[in-house]
């Protein structure tokens, strides 16, 4: 069982919603800093003020990022600087709004500013290469576990979220490296990603989203925080787990295993 405690966490997307409740809660279980990666200066900068006058100096530290530029690895860089190291990151910034005028932002944001942030944990950590071993969680969603025709490309990044960190996860991979890839799969949970302006690809799907939002069981900020760190504290590497409705955190990995296996025989037969 992984121990939070003493431990170095980078988070992204980390100044409100789940990834702030998230540097909370690592904070609350003893984890020797958190480096706090957004775009939101005022509410980053207030929760690192917050979190260093509760829990000590240097727990927190705000990096204003926006993780398609160079202020990514800027944030990694200075993190190792003074610490040495990086235990955790966890890939939690994202964009849900397929819009013509934004989804190719959001793909920047949803798909390659995570695999570049994975990639660059993972070679740090890598034990064949020097590192210590270390953990890396993404965030995918339920909309890569089903189909649905209200935000294609809003699914279709989160689809990729889940196959990259299976793939990148899979055991030869972490037997050789000691780097630890967790999937989560959130459901609805009420943050601004929700409560904001849902963009579409068209007006017509646009109109219907607000009213299909209102119909999905929903979680707060909390249940989602709570099944996260039972995931990195019980996760195996190349696992997938189901966070929604408030339920108790379950881990479906062997069922998204048997649903791959199930569409690949007719390829493997």
């Amino acid at each position: 069982m992984f121990d939070v405690k003493d431990k170095i966490f980078l988070v992204t997307g980390a100044a409100a919603g789940i990834g702030e409740g998230v540097a909370r809660g690592l904070a609350e279980k003893g984890a020797k800093h958190i480096a706090i990666l957004d775009i939101d200066v005022k509410n980053g900068t207030a929760l690192e003020a917050e979190l260093n006058r509760k829990y000590g100096s240097d727990i927190a530290k705000f990096h204003k990022c926006d993780v398609t530029t160079a202020e990514l690895d800027a944030a990694f860089d200075a993190t190792i600087k003074q610490f040495g190291y990086i235990d955790v990151v966890i890939n939690n910034a994202g964009i849900m709004n397929d819009g013509p005028d934004v989804y190719l932002k959001a793909l920047e944001v949803n798909v390659t500013s995570l695999i570049r942030s994975s990639l660059k944990a993972y070679n740090l950590m890598r034990k064949d290469n020097g590192g210590k071993g270390g953990t890396i969680v993404n965030i995918s969603s339920i909309v890569g576990l089903m189909q649905s025709s209200l935000l294609p490309v809003y699914s279709a990044a989160k689809s990729a979220v889940l196959q990259f960190s299976n793939c990148l996860g899979a055991e030869q991979t972490y037997s050789r490296t000691g780097v630890r890839v967790v999937a989560l799969c959130f459901g609805t949970t009420d943050t601004n990603l929700i409560n904001g302006h849902v963009g579409a690809i068209d007006d017509v799907l646009e109109n219907i989203i607000p009213q299909a939002l209102s119909r999905m069981p929903k979680q707060g900020v909390d249940d989602a925080v709570k099944g996260l760190l039972v995931a990195i504290e019980e996760g195996q590497s190349g696992d997938t787990w189901l966070i929604t409705s408030g339920k108790p955190a379950e881990n479906i990995t062997q069922t998204v295993k048997d649903s791959y296996a199930n569409l690949s025989k007719s390829i493997l037969n």
